[in-house]
């Protein structure tokens, strides 16, 4: 299908662009309450912060003005208080865009059935995607939550980063959109497809008594960056040689930013796609919003997406078809 094809009709969108220009006059009123709030707020708890430490200088030592220990306990505090203060700052301008995003849209994804949006939530399906499919985390942070239908079968998207925490230090593991999705065919166990890391994964599995074991494609573009892994090789290996490279190989080329991840467990599908950007994004509140300029690439993209997932989702089906 081509991006057109997801376009809603004439009627509908006359009805989001009555919205976005609802969303322009109030964005004004908006922009110019931020543009006061932020230097006036942050200033006064910075100006707050610097009078405070002007009173320590009074029990520090002459050498240690502005840097005794008190100073640097109140810099640290008064440092991540600022991130609080800046968000009330900015808060109605987060207000309006999210209000927006709220009534356009069930409008914008109209090829979406029973569509339910929910925004910064834990989706539903997250707790059963395998963490060998995104690499180990123990921090998460969720945007944007779409859930709904898409020919027939029912899918949750949302926007996702993960990342590994060990003490002060984090470590990105994954940043972008993943689909979760019913499989058309349950795969009997567990099979992912990622990024070749470098590491010496299939030894240290062996090593360790792991369960999973690599294959190989036979695609040597394919096997230069992913490692495939499974615990039902019997199983795996005709996907692997097959349906799932093939889908590999169309997914690198139509997201080329890194290479797309893939899990498959039982009767559930993980499509991981590494984006850099906001998926769902609308404009900065001091630029105006244009309905073919931001709407419809956020249409087009979301298209994409299913479109993909619905490719995936047949990796395990019999030739021919499945019943659905």
């Amino acid at each position: 299908m081509e991006a057109r094809d997801f376009l809603p009709g004439d009627g509908v969108i006359a009805g989001i662009r009555a919205d976005i220009d609802r969303y322009e006059a109030e964005r004004s009123r908006v922009h110019r309450a931020v543009m006061w709030r932020v230097p006036v707020l942050d200033g006064l708890w910075i100006a707050a912060i610097l009078g405070v430490a002007h009173l320590f200088n009074r029990f520090a030592n002459a050498n240690e003005q502005w840097l005794s220990t008190p100073h640097v306990f109140l810099y640290i505090i008064g440092f991540f208080t600022l991130f609080f203060i800046h968000g009330q700052a900015v808060k109605p301008a987060r207000t309006l865009q999210q209000s927006l995003r709220e009534r356009i849209m069930p409008l914008v994804f109209g090829f979406i059935e029973e569509m339910a949006y929910r925004h910064e939530a834990t989706p539903e399906s997250f707790a059963r995607m395998p963490q060998e499919a995104s690499g180990a985390f123990n921090r998460q942070n969720f945007d944007d939550v779409i859930s709904g239908r898409y020919e027939g079968f029912p899918f949750e998207l949302y926007e996702a980063t993960l990342s590994q925490k060990s003490g002060k230090s984090r470590t990105s593991v994954f940043k972008g959109v993943i689909v979760a999705f019913e499989t058309i065919t349950p795969f009997p166990g567990l099979l992912v497809a990622t990024r070749k890391s470098g590491r010496v994964v299939g030894f240290l599995e062996g090593l360790f008594g792991g369960s999973l074991e690599e294959l190989k494609s036979g695609v040597a573009a394919l096997d230069e960056n992913y490692e495939f892994r499974t615990d039902h090789v019997e199983a795996a290996r005709p996907l692997v040689t097959g349906r799932l490279a093939q889908a590999l190989q169309w997914l690198n080329e139509t997201w080329p930013e890194q290479p797309a991840r893939v899990a498959l467990k039982g009767s559930d599908g993980f499509l991981l796609i590494p984006l850099s950007k906001n998926f769902f994004e609308l404009p900065g509140i001091s630029q105006p919003l244009d309905y073919k300029a931001d709407v419809e690439p956020m249409i087009a993209d979301m298209g994409a997406l299913l479109a993909t997932a619905a490719l995936v989702r047949k990796i395990g089906a019999p030739k021919g078809g499945a019943p659905e």
